[in-house]
């Protein structure tokens, strides 16, 4: 009996470290880390990365403007503490916006700074008649050394 016990103890925790030990792909993100930073100009600071950042305009404004920053992650001196990572800006890179819906606003190219700029009026988002908490969803796609990334935002009515 003592033996049929252990048996089965060995047995069980066996099962669990081979099951907890299988790695289970997932078939639906890929895992390249992406190649540029896209920080969106005009959303609160320190915006968590793993959320959509919202910038807001007024409900009146006739001309809003899309802004973002394209940065490059220089992580060669990441283990010296006295120099950290460096972001450097990255120019002439083609950069897609469009609306979630997938209508295309239009394809900017980044200047020297990494910056690129879209003017667009509230219908061209797909807001008629803007009012106050009025959301529109863009994306911000593109790829940079043979990988392709994409930026999810939002624009707000105030």
């Amino acid at each position: 009996m003592k033996n049929i016990k252990s048996l089965f103890l060995s047995a069980l925790a066996a099962l669990s470290l081979g099951f907890a030990s299988c790695k289970e792909e997932d078939p639906f993100l890929d895992r390249d880390v992406a190649p540029v930073l896209v920080d969106i100009v005009g959303a609160p600071f320190g915006a968590p990365i793993a959320s959509e950042p919202t910038v807001t305009y007024s409900a009146n404004a006739e001309k809003l403007t899309l802004s973002a920053r394209l940065l490059e992650l220089d992580k060669t001196n990441i283990l010296d503490h006295t120099k950290g990572i460096d972001s450097i800006p990255v120019p002439n890179l083609s950069i897609k916006i469009t609306l979630r819906t997938g209508a295309v606003l239009g394809e900017v190219t980044s200047d020297a700074q990494g910056l690129v700029k879209l003017e667009k009026t509230w219908a061209d988002l797909g807001i008629t008649a803007p009012k106050a908490g009025s959301i529109t969803k863009i994306s911000w796609s593109g790829s940079y050394k043979g990988i392709a990334f994409t930026r999810f935002s939002q624009v707000q009515a105030n």
